[in-house]
């Protein structure tokens, strides 16, 4: 990975702020393809002592936003269906979306939600709209 690209990447979204602030870092960025991590902190857990659901569809929904628009399109959720498939057990989450269909006006991606541990948090479906 071009670092150079990934400085830049970066600088793009770090106006997504709500992913940012609570953490979620670009890795990686590739053809139809990202990769977030997000360190969890105390702000980041429930009150029975799990990952909160809205911080794993977070990392998830960045991770999307980011594959589908760091080569400067504009691409907008359409729809997302997640499934929470365990809890997390490490202490940073990992979110890969991968693309699966680029089309002329619509896309779809396939988000996997980790952890560090090798753990399955989340298995997410996301299409896009281009706008532009």
């Amino acid at each position: 990975m071009d670092s150079d690209v990934l400085k830049r990447v970066r600088e793009r979204f770090a106006n997504d702020r709500y992913a940012t602030e609570n953490g979620a870092v670009i890795e990686e960025v590739g053809e139809g393809y990202a990769k977030i991590v997000m360190e969890l902190d105390k702000h980041h857990y429930n009150a029975v002592g799990g990952v909160m659901g809205g911080a794993i569809f977070t990392i998830a929904d960045f991770a999307f936003a980011v594959a589908s628009n760091w080569q400067e399109k504009t691409v907008v959720s359409q729809t997302a269906q997640i499934t929470y498939l365990g809890k997390v057990k490490g202490k940073r989450m990992i979110a890969e979306a991968r693309q699966v269909k680029d089309g002329r006006s619509m896309c779809y991606y396939v988000v996997e939600v980790t952890d560090e541990l090798g753990s399955q948090v989340a298995h997410v479906t996301s299409s896009g709209f281009h706008v532009g």
